[in-house]
């Protein structure tokens, strides 16, 4: 399986953490609590922990895709 692509959407994002505690291998908190994208999910078990992230956010901020760009994502 491809190493998904992971974003997270920083008009959404409140800073909750939820996606640091559940994926601490590719999400940290910046100066101000919000989530950035830090690594990768490239084994299962980063898959999982990354899905739990994506499911876990109250705002809907993380983005994960295989294959396509996002909408208005520059090549």
């Amino acid at each position: 399986m491809a190493n998904p692509g992971i974003r997270v959407d920083r008009e959404l994002c409140t800073g909750h953490g939820r996606c640091y505690a559940a994926a601490p291998e590719i999400f940290e908190p910046d100066d101000e609590g919000f989530a950035v994208v830090v690594g990768t999910a490239d084994d299962d078990g980063g898959r999982a922990a990354l899905s739990a992230a994506e499911r876990n956010c109250p705002e809907h901020a993380v983005e994960v895709f295989t294959g396509e760009r996002l909408e208005g994502e520059q090549q």
